[in-house]
């Protein structure tokens, strides 16, 4: 009985010894959040800093000393403070994950190469948005992204809109990528475009915007910048079992009541990995500011009351009927890594919209001037989808380190319908493009201390084009003119190189050059007009080269000059478009187009005085010659023409003119202290467009001066922005002749002419982290109720505005 009475008492012994170094014993692994690599060196540390721990070189520590739900603070200068319980990292897996900061993640840049480069060794300017910032804007589509950024001037014809405009360039002369797979396709117009909003900001894992020609790497069409967005990758478990995580968010904006709602999920192996997102847009109608010009209201509208068309008085002028619309995102992503060389990744992209009305159009008034002359102008639904296939393999090779295999099937859906008022007749062109693409890249950093990235290109679309009319009375449909030659391509081979080298540790030189064949083969119905041509067979070729150098004089100046041509190969939009462009003028087709080239210079400084005050500026000139403009034509020896029932002044596409277009950007940060933070921006922009006959007119997309002022307060839990946004005026002067027309979009100046006012707004935005899986965002837009308009906007932008957002990560 005692030998028995003795176990029993050992036993209780060594359970209570077990669970002691249970509970007050735990082995952690702190990992970083994205590569999943093990983070040495964290200080590990309770409230009043009694207990303390630091992770080793594989990133594990002892959290011993701690007691269970005890709070313990994560600190590395790198990553942002991190604050759990040890209950709470025993859910997790023992391990935690820490973020990088904003400027650590900076430092690297993929846009300019498509592979990693040290931003400080980059010659061109390159901003930088991720995931983070985004979800503190807490943005409604991804031009708002680019557009709060304070650096990007986004234009909106209606709600369902955002057309960037980066140095005076804009449209189909800067370029859309996503994941390294160009957006822009043969169809990609002169007039302001809205494919931006297809990429669901909620997705973004950083934006990097390039400012200047990037045609050295993505070819045509890249010569006012290239935006790249670079959306979530699958994230793999760093344990042998399975793990899964995910988001789940919700906003509300009070100017066009939004609903918005949001999820994402993680699925993680060692070998594999999904991330699965999916988010719902419900607009209405938005609400303008109540301070500003009376020209802005929206007094009237078009309503169809027992079969006829009539004007009706808006009991709400600030309300912009109709502008309201959905929206759909959807994204898949697989990844599969079977060892340490290879890396295979599949993206499925969906993006959908609902029918949306373009707002400028229904606004304008008729020829008499006593009302609307359209009774409907709408967006048919805009689809995208894109299939994404990439193989990277890494590893030391005789012609690389790197190599990259991109290919991509992209489908892009969008329609045009309009009817006059009291007219019974829609008409109606459907568009749609398939596009393939093949992009093999590589990396080289075998020559000493150059690096070398090389590669070649291959894209095909071919256009699908269809014109309807459709009694609405009757519903009778008939064929009608296309928008564009059915069947009609546009391809493209191009090869480049690109090289960096560190002449010293403090100068880097980077310099490319590319070489672009592009073909575009139109076949013209003349069934409806009864065109001069058959066909359009274009052949034509670009060379293109950047040189520029980054120097630090010292370990906190820099100094960045760079030189890059740029050019523009042109599309089916541009030889074969068939549409009305602006009341009483119709745009006929032109075969005879030859590329436009941009040849741009620009010089940056960066002064760093003690991380405390960091200033920016950088000054820029670019040249355009042959430029695609339109201008007035002859279409079989006429000036006017009959299109859609109207005697149409005739215009088409020409190489036409050059632009000179030059500026300043400069920038501001400040430290003040560990809480307090000051950034600001300011952009100026100045252009011209000269015509062969050596007449000179302002350039249209040249943004007004505009900036932003930000004061920041933030700590570990609560972050918030009180801050100005500000446009300047552009004259009735300095307005582009092709803008001076659309005078139902502007405000009337003393003289009567239209005019661009300047303008301003006060925001205050916030979030708070209620816990690390709880977040709340508050935010209130043009809190003094500005009407305003931006520049060349057919919408309003929105009056006062609370957003309130709601985030739960498990």
């Amino acid at each position: 009985m005692q030998f028995l009475s003795n176990m029993r008492s050992t036993g209780f012994a060594l359970l209570f010894l077990f669970t002691s170094f249970t509970v007050f014993s735990q082995e952690i692994t702190v990992l970083d959040a994205d590569s999943g690599n093990p983070v040495a060196n964290i200080a590990i540390y309770n409230r009043d800093k009694s207990r303390t721990a630091i992770s080793d070189f594989n990133g594990k520590s002892d959290l011993g000393v701690f007691s269970k739900n005890e709070r313990i603070t994560f600190r590395h200068i790198s990553y942002e403070v991190y604050n759990t319980t040890k209950a709470q990292i025993n859910k997790k897996g023992n391990r935690v994950y820490l973020t990088l900061k904003l400027e650590e993640l900076q430092e690297v840049v993929m846009s300019v190469s498509k592979w990693e480069q040290q931003k400080k060794d980059i010659p061109q300017k390159i901003e930088s948005i991720d995931a983070r910032t985004i979800s503190f804007i807490n943005p409604q589509t991804s031009a708002d992204v680019l557009q709060n950024s304070g650096k990007v001037f986004v234009q909106k014809s209606q709600l369902g809109g955002g057309s960037p405009m980066i140095r005076g360039f804009a449209t189909n002369r800067v370029l859309l990528s996503v994941d390294g797979v160009r957006m822009n396709n043969a169809i990609f117009r002169g007039g302001n475009i809205q494919n931006v909003i297809s990429v669901d900001p909620f997705t973004i894992k950083n934006t990097e915007v390039i400012f200047g020609p990037g045609s050295v790497i993505y070819g045509s069409d890249a010569i006012g910048g290239v935006m790249n967005f670079f959306t979530q990758k699958p994230r793999f478990s760093f344990t042998d079992s399975l793990t899964f995580s995910g988001n789940v968010n919700y906003r509300y904006a009070s100017a066009n009541n939004e609903n918005t709602a949001h999820v994402d999920f993680n699925l993680g192996q060692q070998k594999w990995a999904s991330y699965t997102s999916f988010t719902y847009n419900d607009f209405d109608d938005l609400v303008m500011g109540e301070h500003g010009p009376d020209e802005y209201l929206r007094n009237s509208f078009v309503a169809r009351e027992n079969g006829t068309d009539v004007l009706v008085n808006n009991d709400n002028p600030r309300k912009q009927i109709t502008s309201g619309y959905d929206q759909i995102n959807f994204l898949q992503k697989f990844t599969y890594k079977p060892n340490n060389t290879w890396n295979y990744d599949l993206g499925l992209y969906y993006s959908e919209t609902s029918d949306f009305s373009r707002y400028d159009r229904l606004v304008r008034p008729n020829s008499e001037g006593d009302g609307l002359r359209s009774a409907e102008w709408f967006y048919g639904p805009q689809k995208w989808f894109m299939a994404n296939f990439q193989l990277t393999k890494k590893g030391k090779n005789k012609f690389y380190d790197g190599v990259k295999l991109t290919t991509a099937y992209q489908r892009f859906v969008e329609s045009r319908n309009d009817r006059d008022f009291q007219e019974v007749d829609r008409f109606t062109t459907k568009e749609k493009v398939d596009a393939l693409s093949i992009n093999l890249d590589f990396e080289n950093k075998k020559i000493g201390d150059l690096r070398l990235y090389y590669g070649a290109e291959y894209i095909f679309n071919k256009v699908n084009s269809e014109g309807s009319q459709e009694n609405i009375e009757t519903n009778i449909v008939s064929r009608a003119a296309s928008r564009y030659p059915n069947g009609a391509t546009w391809q493209t081979f191009a090869g480049y190189i690109n090289g960096e080298y560190k002449l010293k540790p403090n100068f880097t030189l980077l310099s490319g050059a590319r070489y672009s064949q592009v073909w575009v083969d139109a076949q013209f119905d003349t069934t409806f007009f009864p065109f001069p041509f058959d066909e359009a067979d274009l052949i034509t070729g670009a060379f293109t080269g950047s040189a520029g150098f980054s120097w630090f004089p010292k370990a906190d100046l820099q100094i960045t000059l760079n030189g890059s041509t740029g050019f523009r190969a042109p599309n089916i939009d541009d030889i074969g478009k068939v549409f009305d462009s602006e009341p009483g003028s119709v745009v006929v087709p032109n075969p005879d187009l030859e590329p436009e080239y941009a040849y741009n210079a620009e010089m940056g400084i960066r002064k760093n005085f003690k991380d405390k005050l960091v200033l920016k500026g950088a000054a820029f000139y670019s040249y355009l010659v042959d430029a695609l403009v339109r201008r007035d034509f002859e279409f079989n020896g006429q000036t006017e023409i009959l299109y859609n029932g109207e005697l149409s002044n005739v215009q088409a596409i020409q190489n036409a003119a050059k632009a000179y277009v030059y500026g300043f950007e400069l920038g501001l940060e400040a430290f003040l202290t560990e809480n307090w933070s000051l950034t600001s921006n300011l952009t100026l922009t100045e252009g011209t467009e000269e015509d062969d006959n050596g007449t000179d007119s302002p350039a249209r997309h040249v943004a007004p001066t505009f900036g932003d002022f930000h004061v920041v307060w933030q700590n570990q839990k609560l972050k918030a922005d009180v801050f100005l946004n500000y446009n300047g005026e552009i004259s009735y002067d300095d307005l582009a002749l092709s803008e001076r027309s659309k005078e139902f979009i502007y405000a009337i100046d003393e003289n009567g002419n239209p005019f661009s006012p300047s303008w301003y707004t006060l925001n205050f935005r916030s979030q708070y982290q209620i816990s690390n899986a709880l977040k709340t965002t508050m935010s209130l837009e043009n809190i003094t109720n500005q009407r305003y308009r931006t520049y060349s906007s057919g919408i309003v932008a929105p009056g006062i505005n609370l957003i309130l957002g709601l985030g739960y990560t498990f």
